[in-house]
């Protein structure tokens, strides 16, 4: 899948290799502040954790992985887009709608790029065949996340305690027909 350039933005697909910047990210308590409480992941959790699970449902010609965004006009790292199949790590993960996930640094917050990389990313989305939905969860205090969805357009589902294998969380999910 190809993201087109936004007007302000520009993306690619992450690997293995982007260790390095992904535990930049990782390394201010605000930005992990809904994550994990603030605690900065090391380089162990990002080698050991945060990759084998990109890696699990990263499908470069479906787009799913982890995106890098870029300023168009530097191409300084801002932050990431997440894009995965709803339930990924459950045994019934949701094909048909895709989850989109967001982590920028602190210094970007306000300036709309969350909103602007999700919205090129669920356009892109929005060409291939089968996907109907396109959903975001966020803890029910992250307001700013929950600013982005409906930005975006999508509309609440539901409040509920989010089953995943690295904790459990207090969720809200928002969704939104893209077909």
């Amino acid at each position: 899948m190809k993201v087109e350039d936004s007007k302000r933005l520009s993306f690619r697909l992450m690997s293995p290799e982007d260790n390095q910047l992904l535990w930049e990210l990782d390394q201010d308590p605000e930005v992990m502040h809904f994550i994990n409480g603030g605690k900065p992941s090391s380089m162990e959790d990002i080698n050991h954790i945060l990759i084998p699970r990109m890696q699990a449902y990263r499908e470069e010609t479906k787009g799913w992985g982890i995106w890098q965004v870029c300023d168009k006009s530097t191409q300084h790292y801002l932050g990431w887009i997440l894009v995965r199949p709803m339930n990924f790590f459950t045994d019934k993960p949701n094909f048909v709608d895709l989850e989109l996930g967001w982590r920028f640094f602190k210094k970007t917050w306000g300036k709309g790029y969350a909103t602007e990389a999700a919205l090129a990313i669920k356009e892109a989305i929005t060409n291939q065949k089968n996907v109907e939905y396109v959903s975001a969860l966020a803890v029910v205090d992250n307001l700013a996340s929950i600013s982005v969805m409906k930005k975006m357009g999508m509309s609440f589902v539901k409040q509920y305690t989010h089953k995943d294998p690295i904790g459990d969380f207090d969720a809200v999910h928002y969704q939104m027909s893209i077909k």
